[in-house]
């Protein structure tokens, strides 16, 4: 879906935002992709992210979903409009086994409160990609409330 921002320095508002979350920065996130609608996030394998098996934590998994999903929604929110997570759903559909986690989030619909997201959350191992996770998140914009 093609969808317009609402003001013009959206990209450097979503960046901004995911700098201040500490949490990413601890598991060594980073923004690699933000345009109207989509985000994406990676994150490299790192043994203190996994669960006893070695692989990415579930945790892990439905955070890079999550926060993929909530900056695809904020990349279409007002200027001075913040965004939560209002529920998720997560579905673990092979293990996070790899080197590379990757986030892709799309924003399904853009509502005047509520906005649902869809993302796809990948596994890289020997340089092939293939879908571990798959999220469904409504998000809600909260208007005249600054992210910072």
């Amino acid at each position: 879906m093609n969808f317009k921002p609402k003001f013009s320095d959206f990209k450097q508002k979503v960046e901004a935002s995911f700098h201040r979350q500490k949490f990413m920065e601890l598991i060594n996130a980073k923004l690699v992709d933000v345009k109207p609608g989509y985000c994406e996030i990676q994150i490299p394998y790192n043994a203190s992210l996994t669960q006893q098996h070695g692989f990415f934590h579930a945790g892990i998994i439905s955070t890079i979903a999550d926060n993929a999903a909530g900056y695809a929604a904020f990349s279409l929110m007002e200027e001075h409009s913040s965004v939560l997570t209002v529920e998720f759903k997560l579905n673990l559909m092979s293990p996070g086994d790899g080197d590379l986690l990757i986030g892709k989030a799309n924003v399904l619909k853009n509502g005047k409160t509520l906005t649902i997201c869809r993302s796809e959350v990948f596994i890289r191992k020997n340089g092939k990609e293939k879908l571990c996770a798959a999220s469904q998140t409504t998000l809600i914009e909260l208007k005249n409330k600054p992210d910072k």
